[in-house]
């Protein structure tokens, strides 16, 4: 058995010390929390790189429903538990993930370690449900992945689920997993106890983690006095590894010591799926949404975005000064669907031309509108033109533009400008998916 119940020390030092305030919302008020050197530094290279890939993959792909159908069909904990023994995905190779992946242009990729259903999806001392002791596959995917993404140079996200529904130490129960059949319970201290352990593991035996992306917050939304004891845990994982950069899909204001903040299936801004109506902080923003309806692998469920459409997502996150986070559903077998992969292999051939105007750029002078975006770098300003219906553009753009052209063959664009704001003369309707003018500003 590999269950312990002590502490590492150095989590012991944290803990115990109790000197740290309950989270607040990190703009409201100084606190505790200061971002190191290596932490900013960070923060630039998360926004620097723009796209990423996100992947949800645990014993749930082999129900092939999404990765809430343990909860959805109230599944007993015990009961589910037993997919673990027939889980052997003989297919997964971590060098073509990040080879299709990186060919993609994304530049990072989220790696579900635990999702809710309490799983865990890499080697860890201190419980048996994992995918080294509990399957007959025996192999640690994330330290393959891991290694594989340092090779081919692509920065690693880890995902950690603060809910559970399996383990009976999570407790008090949140809104979530109550029908799984946990009829005694333990106490939330041997919880927190368990996942301080299992982070520091993720941070000390898989390299540089540039960023841990919580979820679960919202299981007790509606019971104001549960304490998720965010400080203690924040601090710890900053003391870890200084760099690493902490976001949680809590759907509010950040926290302090968060250093990103996380919109889900929504651009910063807009909710219409009724869950990012947090107003928009000054940390790096970044929006996840998934390729087809869901995020784990459901078999039924071959509706994928085009595209177009997945690339045009993409560039208006860039315009709103937001990361895309985008998802793939692993199938049980250890593959990346068929569909998605040919998604990764188009938008990388779009990328191939138009990255330049996405990579480190920062949302432009022209604020977004039903047209499009603009995206910038120094005195370089990217007009993306998504959806337009006539042959010219005006801007309320009055900073003086020396040279217009349209990026892919550098071809002269007309342009007009007064002291109101800018015209830009394309001749014709733009069809491409994403039409892009590059316009030089007198700096």
């Amino acid at each position: 058995m590999k269950k312990h119940h002590f502490l590492f020390p150095a989590i012991c030092t944290l803990l115990m010390a109790g000197s740290f305030p309950q989270a607040m919302h990190a703009e409201e008020q100084p606190g505790w929390y200061t971002p190191t050197e290596e932490n900013m530094q960070s923060r630039k290279a998360f926004q620097d790189d723009k796209f990423g890939i996100f992947l949800h993959w645990g014993l749930y792909s082999m129900l092939a429903t999404g990765e809430w159908t343990m909860h959805n069909k109230d599944l007993n904990y015990q009961e589910y538990a037993k997919l673990a023994s027939g889980f052997y995905p003989s297919k997964f190779n971590a060098a073509e993930w990040v080879a299709a992946i990186k060919a993609s242009g994304a530049k990072y990729i989220c790696f579900t370690t635990r999702h809710h259903e309490g799983f865990s999806m890499f080697d860890t001392q201190w419980s048996d449900y994992d995918i080294v002791d509990a399957t007959p596959f025996k192999r640690d995917v994330l330290k393959e992945l891991a290694d594989e993404c340092r090779k081919q140079g692509i920065a690693l996200h880890l995902y950690y689920s603060h809910l559970d529904w399996y383990r009976d130490d999570y407790y008090p129960l949140g809104r979530t997993g109550r029908g799984t059949g946990r009829e005694t319970h333990g106490e939330w201290s041997t919880y927190y106890q368990f996942m301080n352990n299992q982070l520091t593991e993720l941070l000390t035996n898989y390299g540089p983690i540039r960023a841990i992306w919580f979820d679960g917050w919202w299981d007790h939304d509606q019971d104001p006095g549960f304490d998720w004891q965010y400080p203690e845990q924040y601090a710890m994982i900053h003391r870890l590894q200084p760099a690493c950069l902490i976001g949680n899909n809590h759907h509010q204001v950040p926290f302090e010591g968060e250093d990103i903040q996380i919109f889900e299936r929504d651009l910063p801004g807009e909710n219409t799926a009724g869950l990012s109506g947090q107003a928009i902080s000054r940390l790096p923003l970044e929006t996840c949404q998934t390729m087809n309806g869901m995020w784990g692998y459901k078999i039924t469920d071959q509706d994928y975005k085009s595209t177009r459409t997945l690339i045009q997502y993409l560039v208006k996150a860039a315009g709103m000064n937001a990361n895309l986070l985008m998802n793939i559903g692993p199938q049980p077998n250890g593959e990346l669907p068929a569909t998605a992969v040919s998604r990764l292999k188009e938008i990388g051939e779009w990328m191939q031309i138009y990255g330049e105007t996405i990579y480190g750029t920062r949302g432009g002078l022209v604020e977004p509108h039903d047209w499009g975006v603009t995206t910038q770098k120094g005195n370089r300003l990217f007009v993306h033109v998504l959806n337009l219906q006539d042959n010219g553009l005006y801007l309320p753009l009055t900073a003086k533009v020396k040279k217009a052209v349209r990026f892919k063959d550098g071809k002269k664009v007309k342009f007009t400008q007064d002291e109101q704001g800018t015209l830009l003369q394309f001749g014709e309707v733009p069809t491409d998916t994403d039409y892009v003018v590059e316009l030089t500003l007198d700096e």
